[in-house]
């Protein structure tokens, strides 16, 4: 028999704001535990929460972002549960009154287009955060610094179908928030995490089946991972017919396996009603349209312009397009009159490559735009070579100089004196009698022997077109 996978993503966005999601503590990661914390987000009895304009404001511009309805009359509600790091032993969300609804997004797997809906995007807070560190292993610590932060939770229709779908999505989500500067995006650091709803059915019912949830995400590889592994066990289990337990599971990335922590609770199960101490959140109609045309150019349309304006294909596009930084990185290259194919190759390739291996990001590079367009035109005017010019861009990566400095420095122009370059090649086709009549026997592939002899007698400083022209006319006499 054969199953069919049906997968639904929550997403967990965290607000760039400066303060909390209901009181004025900062939101700094990394502080000493339970320092950015007051009577509200420590839930002390009779305090009062405040709404954070500015995370509502946010919130409904990932609804534009993401084609959803905006509701004008919100309702936060209390989600009951107890937990150790939920002082209030309630978490204030929303219910059956969200922000946005009835969204949707693209994604492009393989070639094919998507369209993934969502359900709805909601605010909440966040928890805080169990500590097991210390000298008892049996003991656990409680940092409240969390507690309180503003999350967004989008939750897409079970429209996905497969890991690498799931992780093309979460990839558009995270580019979307960046893209609005709402979050940025540090999955290492919680910013953006994802749970995955799994369940499997036999191809062609309707009807969907028990799920499972694995929490906490916190990478696209893990996303991706965590589902594979939920679809080949539920996949074992019905094949054994073992039922499928509704449940909340835990994913290990080291043993790339996950297990259970609990039974999936239902939405009854937490005793929703509405939070007595906010008052519904009131966005006008008014608000929505001046945030609406406030919104930046978004992935999509940014993808689609690079194409026509700069007649890059979809592949490439889509490449740069994907992290916001790296586009206009590469559109500040563009203003230095560098044609747009080239430029795109040195950002998705040397530059790209660098950046992952050292763990930098594009803001933090010492290669600004100005002077990869400068080692560009140095390749353009002929005063160095493609292959001299990746050992230029190493040094410039490391140092922050300009390719002039690095190639006037290290003597690394390009020999282009046609005199210089004919006797070498003279000599070195003199003695390689053997080689020679091989390529007037047509031996084409002989001249890369040629050409290589040439580079290394030059130390890979000899122009390469005037070197192939300079040794074909010697040959073909």
């Amino acid at each position: 028999m054969e199953f069919e996978s049906v997968i639904g993503l929550e997403v967990h966005a965290q607000l760039s704001t400066e303060s909390k999601l209901f009181c004025s503590c900062a939101i700094e990661f990394g502080q000493e535990p339970n320092s950015n914390t007051c009577p509200v987000c420590l839930g002390l009895p009779g305090v009062l929460p405040t709404i954070n304009e500015k995370a509502v404001r946010y919130a409904v511009m990932l609804g534009l972002a993401t084609h959803c309805s905006i509701r004008t009359d919100s309702q936060f509600a209390r989600k009951n549960y107890f937990y150790p790091d939920l002082p209030k032993a309630y978490q204030t969300s929303q219910f059956d009154r969200p922000l946005c609804e009835n969204g949707w997004i693209d994604i492009e797997v393989e070639g094919t287009v998507k369209r993934i809906g969502i359900t709805r995007i909601h605010m909440e807070e966040d928890a805080g955060k169990l500590v097991h560190e210390g000298d008892d292993p049996n003991a656990s610590y409680i940092d409240l610094n969390r507690a309180g932060t503003p999350l967004v939770e989008i939750v897409s229709e079970p429209d996905i179908r497969n890991s690498a779908e799931a992780k093309a999505y979460m990839e558009k989500i995270h580019s979307i928030v960046t893209y609005l500067g709402i979050c940025n995006g540090n999955m290492e650091k919680g910013n953006l995490r994802c749970d995955a709803n799994v369940s499997i059915r036999p191809f062609g019912q309707e009807e969907l089946a028990t799920r499972t949830e694995t929490k906490n995400l916190n990478s696209f590889r893990n996303v991706q991972a965590a589902i594979d592994y939920e679809i080949a066990r539920q996949t074992d289990m019905n094949l054994d017919e073992e039922p499928v337990i509704q449940q909340t599971r835990l994913w290990n990335a080291d043993l790339k396996a996950s297990k259970a922590m609990r039974t999936k609770e239902d939405s009854d199960d937490y005793r929703y009603f509405p939070c007595p101490d906010l008052p519904v959140v009131a966005v006008e109609q008014e608000l929505i349209e001046s945030l609406r045309s406030e919104l930046p150019e978004l992935p999509d349309e940014k993808n689609q312009r690079f194409q026509e304006a700069f007649q890059l294909n979809k592949h490439d596009a889509s490449m740069l397009v994907a992290n916001r930084d790296i586009a206009e990185y590469f559109e500040a290259v563009l203003t230095s009159g560098i044609e747009p194919k080239s430029a795109a190759n040195w950002v998705m390739g040397d530059v790209s490559r660098l950046l992952n291996e050292n763990g930098t990001n594009i803001a933090d590079c010492l290669v600004t735009a100005d002077k990869l367009a400068g080692l560009i035109k140095q390749i353009d005017t002929g005063i160095i070579s493609g292959k001299i010019a990746k050992t230029v861009f190493e040094e410039m990566f490391q140092s922050g100089r300009d390719a002039e400095s690095v190639i006037e420095e290290k003597g690394l122009k390009q020999v282009s004196d046609s005199g210089e370059l004919t006797g070498i090649c003279e000599k070195i086709v003199a003695d390689n009698p053997a080689q020679t009549e091989q390529f007037k026997a047509g031996k084409e592939k002989v001249m890369g022997f040629f050409v290589g002899q040439v580079m290394k007698q030059t130390k890979g400083k000899a122009n390469p077109q005037m070197v192939n022209q300079i040794l074909r006319d010697l040959l073909s006499k």
